[in-house]
């Protein structure tokens, strides 16, 4: 936040995971390096308090042709992360998540934004959220399209910056600096201990 004011998140804030699965782990096909780094981080963000965290799951098809369009060629290119050939594991949440839920939620989505086809909006709503915290990988990918659908909501988003990674350092750090100016007054960043500073576990 480099010392700028920061509102608590209040208390319809959901933390909101993107993806922090095997699938993206060295054991997958698609690995991200930074996710060891910032997993001790987003397990400190969910432990704060598990009941109000959404873990999202990217879910390949089971064959190329069960997607539309580009989809199927993207699939095609990599069909062996769909799930006739995925070692169904993998899309298991990385363990040091899976053990909070539940009480944690998983939610699993088919596309990068995880409010793409309004299932999640419609569940946050009913919880009454207001504020996504959102946390998970990539930054340059599902984080992206996520926060952006969020932003498309009303949400408020707030993106924790050492709780986010990527398989590109250029595009990581080209999203952070994106977050911070053209979309300064929807996306706020903060890092995890700025946060955790101002949003108290509910029973403390």
């Amino acid at each position: 936040m480099s010392g700028k004011s920061f509102d608590p998140p209040g208390p319809r804030a959901v933390h909101l995971c993107i993806d922090m699965q095997r699938l993206f782990s060295d054991d997958g096909p698609w690995p991200t390096p930074w996710m060891e780094r910032v997993l001790p981080v987003v397990a400190r963000l969910a432990e704060r308090a598990p009941e109000r965290t959404v873990f999202s799951r990217f879910m390949p098809p089971h064959r190329p042709e069960d997607r539309p369009g580009r989809w199927r060629a993207y699939y095609e290119r990599w069909r062996d992360a769909t799930l006739d050939r995925l070692d169904p594991a993998l899309v298991d949440l990385m363990p040091a998540l899976a053990r909070l839920a539940p009480p944690a939620e998983v939610f699993d989505k088919p596309t990068y934004s995880a409010f793409a086809d309004g299932r999640l909006h419609r569940r946050l709503s009913a919880r009454g959220c207001d504020t996504v915290v959102v946390s998970g990988a990539e930054t340059d990918m599902c984080v992206l399209a996520t926060c952006l659908g969020a932003v498309d909501l009303g949400y408020r988003v707030i993106v924790v910056t050492d709780a986010v990674c990527s398989s590109s350092d250029e595009g990581h750090d080209s999203l952070l600096a994106l977050y911070a100016s053209r979309f300064s007054l929807q996306i706020e960043t903060a890092t995890c201990d700025e946060l955790l500073a101002v949003w108290p576990a509910r029973d403390g």
